[in-house]
């Protein structure tokens, strides 16, 4: 178990994730540092909450993933990247990483969430357990902000994320969230 502690920092690291966010705009600091449940936040903050599947599968993750995740570099995972609206106005892009023997050491549901909230799962059972969280700005050169534009049109030359790495039964599960623009106006 030390052994994964020592790479998960040294990953991060490596792929310009910090452990602190900073300096971030004061509009952000709560969104990023916050350990709740980011999907009940939006909730209490907005009228109407939903999720859009945007793309669910077998994948190749961005490779600042393979290290975190202890996955060969090229080899492929269960890749889900949804959109999530308050008030129909999109406010996160999410992105999840699960590697294939996580399809049966507990996670195989992730595969039928279509669009319920992956976060209503992370936070219901207590066998799952949340490594620290990590930060980053994503640059327009980064695989993330490509998904992001793919979808929307954006102005913004970098945006603020973070990831963290959920266990269950010894199993990782990479949750990226990306926030976007209009989070300001929560």
């Amino acid at each position: 178990m030390l052994g994964f502690h020592l790479v998960n920092r040294v990953s991060h690291s490596r792929q310009g994730w910090l452990a602190h966010p900073h300096p971030i705009p004061r509009s952000l600091r709560s969104w990023l540092s916050d350990h709740g449940s980011l999907t009940q936040r939006l909730k209490a903050r907005c009228a109407s909450f939903r999720v859009v599947p945007l793309a669910t599968g077998i994948a190749r993750p961005n490779p600042d993933e393979y290290a975190l995740l202890g996955m060969a570099p090229g080899s492929r995972a269960y890749v889900r990247e949804v959109m999530l609206l308050c008030n129909e106005v999109p406010v996160v892009f999410a992105h999840s990483v699960l590697p294939h023997t996580g399809l049966r050491g507990g996670w195989n549901g992730i595969t039928r969430l279509g669009s319920r909230s992956l976060g209503e799962v992370l936070f219901s059972d207590h066998s799952i357990a949340r490594r620290p969280l990590a930060y980053r700005q994503v640059r327009h050169d980064h695989a993330l902000f490509h998904a992001i534009a793919r979808q929307q049109p954006l102005a913004a030359s970098s945006l603020w994320a973070r990831r963290s790495v959920f266990c269950l039964n010894g199993h990782p599960l990479l949750v990226t969230e990306v926030f976007l623009p209009a989070i300001d106006t929560l």
